[in-house]
C-alpha cells in the first residue's frame, strides 16, 4: 500500500459549492499539509474522506478500505481532530476515559492520562467550561490514545499559543517516527508546516491547485521584486500572481531563471498559497 489515503477524482455539489474532481493522496509514512482559502474544499474532502459524507463522484480509499465501508479494524487506527468540540460538553475528562475504553479496543487509559499531566487539563471539570486550547488539546490527546496508524486533523493547532503550538508539532514529530505512521492536517497556519510537512496540497474553490513534496514546491517558486518596466518585460504565461506596490511589483512564478537581472526572493507556504488565491 503506497498510500494510506487515495482520492481520486471525487466530486461534491451543494448549492453553493462543489468540489471538482478532486484527487490526491497522502502516502504512507508521510506528513501531509492540506492547504486553502476558507471555502476551498478542505473540511468537505475530510468529511468525505471519513465517510461522513458521500460523494456523487470519485472514490476514496483509506488503510486499503474504501471509506464509505471501513471496517472496525480500520477505524481503530485511525485519528481523528476536527476543529471544534466533537464530545459531549457535560462530560469530564475521567468521564471521557470510561466512554472510550469502551468504544475502542486498543484504548489506552495510561497514555490519555499522561497526556491531561502534560498539557494540564483538570479531569473533573466538563468540557463545556474548556477554552478553545483545551479543547483542542483534549482532542488530540484522546486522537493520540488509541492503535492510531493515521492521523486526519482539521485545524489541530488552531487556538493555541505559540508554545502549546510547538508542543503540540513535537508531539506530531513524535508519533511519525514510526515509519507506518501517517498524518493528514488541514490548517491555516502554514508555517506548522513548513516545520513537519512533508508534502503539500493546495486546493482552491474546489478545486485541486496541485500537490507536491514541500522542499520542491518551495524551491521552484520564487518571488520577483521589479518596477513597472520590468514587469512589462516578463511573459504573463510566467505570472502566477500579482501584487502590485506603490515603489515595487510583487511576481510569483516557477520561471525565474529566465529574468536574472530581476531580484527574486523565496517564498513561504503562506505567501504561495495567497498568490494562487489572489492570482492576476
Amino acid at each position: 500500500m503506497e498510500n494510506c489515503i487515495e482520492v481520486k477524482g471525487i466530486t461534491k455539489n451543494y448549492p453553493q459549492f462543489s468540489l471538482k474532481n478532486v484527487s490526491f493522496g497522502v502516502p504512507c509514512g508521510s506528513v501531509v499539509g492540506f492547504i486553502g482559502e476558507n471555502g476551498a474544499g478542505k473540511s468537505t474532502s475530510i468529511k468525505a474522506i471519513l465517510g461522513l459524507i458521500k460523494p456523487d463522484g470519485g472514490e476514496i480509499t483509506v488503510l486499503g478500505e474504501n471509506s464509505l465501508k471501513l471496517t472496525a479494524d480500520t477505524k481503530e487506527k485511525i485519528g481523528v481532530v476536527f476543529d471544534g468540540l466533537t464530545f459531549p460538553e457535560n462530560l469530564t475528562v475521567n468521564q471521557l476515559n470510561k466512554v472510550m475504553r469502551g468504544i475502542f479496543k486498543t484504548w489506552n487509559s495510561e497514555k490519555f492520562f499522561g497526556f491531561m499531566t502534560k498539557f494540564e487539563l483538570p479531569l473533573n471539570k466538563k468540557f463545556k467550561t474548556f477554552s478553545r486550547g483545551m479543547v483542542m488539546r483534549l482532542s488530540i490527546a484522546a486522537a493520540l490514545s488509541h492503535g492510531t496508524e493515521l492521523l486526519i486533523l482539521d485545524e489541530p493547532t488552531s487556538g493555541l499559543d505559540p508554545v502549546m503550538r510547538s508542543e503540540i508539532l513535537d508531539i506530531f514529530l513524535e508519533f511519525m517516527q514510526d515509519e507506518n505512521h501517517s498524518i493528514l492536517m488541514s490548517t491555516h497556519i502554514t508555517s506548522d508546516l513548513e516545520h513537519i510537512a512533508d508534502y503539500i496540497c493546495f486546493i482552491h474553490k474546489g478545486k485541486m491547485i496541485f500537490t507536491e513534496e514541500r522542499n520542491e514546491m518551495l524551491e521552484k517558486h520564487r518571488i520577483l521584486k521589479c518596477t513597472e518596466e520590468q514587469l512589462s518585460q516578463i511573459d504573463k504565461s510566467d505570472i502566477i500572481g500579482l501584487r502590485r506596490g506603490k515603489f515595487q511589483n510583487e511576481v510569483l512564478t516557477t520561471n525565474a531563471e529566465k529574468y536574472p537581472d530581476i531580484p527574486a526572493d523565496a517564498p513561504t507556504i503562506e505567501e504561495i498559497m495567497v498568490f494562487y488565491v489572489k492570482e492576476g
